[in-house]
């Protein structure tokens, strides 16, 4: 922002005074108007000569003159004349300012205050550390307690049934296997066959027929994949069947611990020519003197063409081959446990 300022004058008016009384006494007083003449030196004819009058100066302010005052040459007094065993007076040092000391005083009780500021702060931090230490102590213990629920929970959730989970496993190793007029089921086992082939299980019925009439090939079909396989082996007591397929097709394992009533199954096969049949149960007992040999009692609902399909624990492991049901009767299914085949057919699982 712009401000406009006066000239400035002093209040009291006296440099303005003194100014102007100088001024005056300076100025020229003049007479008449002076005339003028031209460039060229020459007087003009048209103008008179001009006539100049003395100026009139005023008088010179009289000035007081200052002298400046000496004083005489100092009067210096002759030596002093020094006598033996006179003692020699000295002048009094003059005692210390007790004011240019206070400083230094008030000095100490800063520094003392400085400290004890760091004093202070060394022992919170010191606090802080202790503390913090506490708290990583404390926080290890929670997580090591954490760390043994998550286990636990693990091993609880390890033996939840997941029959959707099992069957993402499962249906991949599993095929209905048609055997001249007859379809059943038949999964890949193990993975012990050579590159490029599988071999895969079945019951005797579903290719007894053709096996009798001489015929050795079957056709796995699931979905729009075939795939051609051989009957390697049979056992007709134990109505089982050994195939051999030249693709190579993900093994499924094998149960190594014997079932107990009331664990919980999937059953995967292919009923009345269905493939991808998923349906689920318990194991309803163990009957190991059957006089047909060890027999798996389940629940799940099987139908023809459920034949070889395999019975499945939450382990996604097979526990044994669907085999029959009962007549005229619901939820009573009957499986070969899977150990009697892979001791059948030794080195396949």
């Amino acid at each position: 922002m712009t401000t406009t300022y006066d000239p400035f004058i002093p209040a009291d008016g006296t440099d303005q005074h003194r100014y102007d009384g100088r001024r005056r006494a300076e100025e020229v007083s003049w007479g008449a108007e002076p005339g003028w003449e031209s460039n060229t030196g020459f007087a003009d004819p048209k103008y008179p000569e001009p006539r100049y009058q003395e100026p009139q100066y005023s008088p010179q302010p009289s000035w007081q003159q200052h002298e400046p005052q000496y004083q005489s040459a100092p009067q210096y007094q002759p030596a002093p004349q020094w006598q033996a065993g006179v003692s020699e007076t000295f002048p009094a040092v003059p005692a210390e300012d007790p004011q240019r000391a206070r400083p230094a005083r008030k000095a100490k009780p800063v520094i003392a205050g400085l400290v004890g500021v760091l004093v202070a702060v060394a022992g919170w931090q010191a606090y802080r550390i202790e503390t913090m230490h506490s708290d990583n102590a404390s926080l290890h213990s929670v997580l090591a307690a954490e760390q043994d629920r998550t286990d636990r929970l693990e091993k609880e959730l390890a033996g939840v049934f997941d029959p959707e989970a099992v069957s993402s496993k499962v249906l991949p190793s599993v095929f209905r296997v048609r055997a001249g007029d007859f379809t059943g089921t038949a999964f890949s086992v193990g993975s012990k066959a050579k590159d490029g082939q599988s071999n895969l299980f079945t019951n005797y019925h579903v290719v007894a027929e053709l096996y009798t009439g001489g015929g050795r090939t079957v056709s796995l079909e699931r979905g729009t994949t075939k795939i051609n396989a051989t009957i390697v082996k049979v056992n007709k007591a134990k109505d089982l069947a050994l195939l051999r397929a030249n693709q190579d097709v993900p093994g499924l394992a094998a149960a190594t611990v014997q079932v107990k009533a009331g664990q919980q199954v999937v059953v995967v096969g292919a009923p009345l020519g269905l493939d991808d049949t998923v349906t689920t149960g318990v194991i309803s007992a163990y009957r190991p003197s059957d006089p047909d040999g060890p027999t798996i009692q389940f629940d799940a609902p099987i139908n023809p063409g459920n034949s070889g399909g395999p019975v499945v624990n939450s382990g996604n492991q097979v526990v044994g081959l669907a085999t029959a049901k009962a007549k005229d009767a619901e939820g009573i299914g009957l499986a070969i446990p899977i150990k009697t085949a892979c001791d059948t057919f030794t080195g396949v699982c």
